[in-house]
């Protein structure tokens, strides 16, 4: 691992859609429910999130699951599967106006997926999946690689390696957490500067963050009351962008619920992130990420 001790990589920017993330750029939000329940909530959610974005003035780009390939149980709700899955997002994207991500898990899902959505996620579970992104990054499009629970923030230099081989360099990585011992997650905020110097927008996904793997028993389990401090220490260490699952009722949501935030917990820690965001050396204010020590 070697890290420019004097000061961290402003990152490229990116296109996704009709917006322009990382650099400079403002804080960015990943926004929506954790899978698509059916299309009213998934519409209800993106919604809300466009007005969120008018009223914070925030880019937001819409993240939800067609299908959730790597849940705790055999009688997880997965989702509505591939084609119906990407009906939905496609209404999103014409009813609402917002750009789309979903995550892929098969090589086969790729070129049908591309042709709907605007960013493909890697999963963190398939992050060293080579064919998968290999395969993700010939379409072009904008690339979200989250980084594996079981990884470290240097092994994900290797990672974005593999889809910039492919002349791809439209790169995003998520730090999501690090397995520490059963049933937990921990988030080590070294992991934003390290992944920073790869010259990639840093995403943190705040609310998989706090999430307990299997610690239902049969599903995961979560602790959604930690959500805002680590964003905002996050934010603080320099990520470019926040992922945040979201859900007009994450009490009886079908997937992650309880690492999800409800609607009104949602804007007020918005516009915090943006404030510390401008600070830290985002767009609005002096970079106070790159000054020398």
């Amino acid at each position: 691992m070697v890290i420019d001790k004097e000061k961290i990589k402003v990152s490229k920017e990116v296109k996704i859609g009709d917006l322009t993330v990382g650099g400079n750029e403002p804080l960015f939000l990943i926004s929506g429910p954790c899978v698509i329940e059916n299309e009213e909530i998934t519409l209800k959610v993106a919604r809300f999130l466009k007005e969120l974005a008018q009223r914070v003035k925030i880019p937001v780009i819409f993240k939800s699951s067609y299908d959730k390939a790597n849940r705790t149980s055999v009688d997880s709700f997965r989702g509505p599967g591939l084609n119906k899955g990407l009906e939905i997002l496609e209404e999103v994207k014409a009813a609402v106006g917002l750009p789309v991500l979903s995550d892929i898990h098969r090589v086969s899902e790729i070129e049908k997926a591309a042709e709907i959505l605007d960013i493909i996620q890697i999963p963190a579970f398939l992050s060293r999946q080579t064919d998968l992104i290999i395969e993700a990054a010939r379409t072009s499009l904008p690339i979200n690689i989250k980084k594996g629970q079981f990884l470290s923030p240097w092994d994900m230099e290797q990672v974005v390696s593999k889809a910039t081989s492919m002349g791809n360099n439209s790169v995003l990585l998520t730090e999501r957490g690090t397995s520490f011992g059963y049933n937990n997650l921990i988030v080590d905020m070294r992991s934003v500067s390290v992944m920073k110097n790869f010259g990639y927008p840093v995403v943190f996904d705040a609310t998989h963050g706090v999430q307990l793997p299997g610690g239902r028993g049969t599903s995961s389990d979560g602790q959604r009351e930690f959500v805002a401090p680590l964003a905002r220490a996050a934010i603080a260490a320099g990520a470019d962008g926040i992922f945040l699952e979201i859900h007009p009722d994450p009490d009886s949501a079908l997937s992650d619920g309880p690492n999800s935030l409800p609607f009104e917990q949602v804007e007020s820690l918005l516009i915090m992130l943006k404030e510390i965001h401008r600070v830290a050396g985002g767009k609005g204010g002096d970079d106070l990420r790159s000054v020398d020590k």
